[in-house]
């Protein structure tokens, strides 16, 4: 039987997983009070906030983001804010349905953040502040967090990851 022929879903059909393209969505770089804030003495504090988006384009396309802002203060004085929507598009087949989520909150993820990432430290560097290179991070104990959460009513208080088909 030709591969046009097959079911579109069905047991022992293999899973097809391909990254389809990886691309910046957004990206933003604030340096509110330059040039006085290149003057500034003392180690800036890091605040980093993680969120996660997907969405279907079509049965086996989709289109996940992870958005990463990191701003970087010093007492009340904000140095830097910089702010990237990482994105791809990935073509998910013959994946049964009930694992569908775990792939878009856990494995796409994963494959985009590291590209998130080098982009937040590149931006950094070239706004003149040494490059900031953030630690990985475990989408898999996120994305239970979030469903945690979700199950036990929590709002705003965890990760936001959204899936949306």
């Amino acid at each position: 039987m030709s591969e046009a022929q097959q079911p579109a879903t069905g047991e022992g059909q293999q899973a097809i997983f391909n990254i389809e393209k990886i691309y910046v969505k957004d990206l933003s770089l604030e340096v509110p009070g330059a040039p006085q804030v290149f003057l500034q003495a003392g180690e800036p504090q890091l605040e980093v906030q993680l969120n996660h988006k997907a969405q279907g384009i079509d049965g086996v396309l989709f289109d996940v983001a992870v958005s990463v802002t990191v701003t970087a203060k010093v007492a009340d004085k904000t140095l830097f804010l910089v702010e990237v929507v990482q994105a791809g598009i990935f073509q998910i087949r013959g994946v049964p349905e009930a694992d569908l989520p775990q792939v878009l909150g856990i494995v796409c993820p994963n494959i985009l953040f590291p590209y998130a990432r080098e982009t937040i430290s590149d931006m950094v560097n070239r706004a003149g502040f040494p490059p900031v290179l953030l630690a990985p991070v475990n989408f898999e104990v996120l994305f239970q967090q979030a469903q945690q959460a979700q199950q036990g009513g929590a709002g705003a208080d965890g990760p936001r990851i959204e899936i949306a088909h």
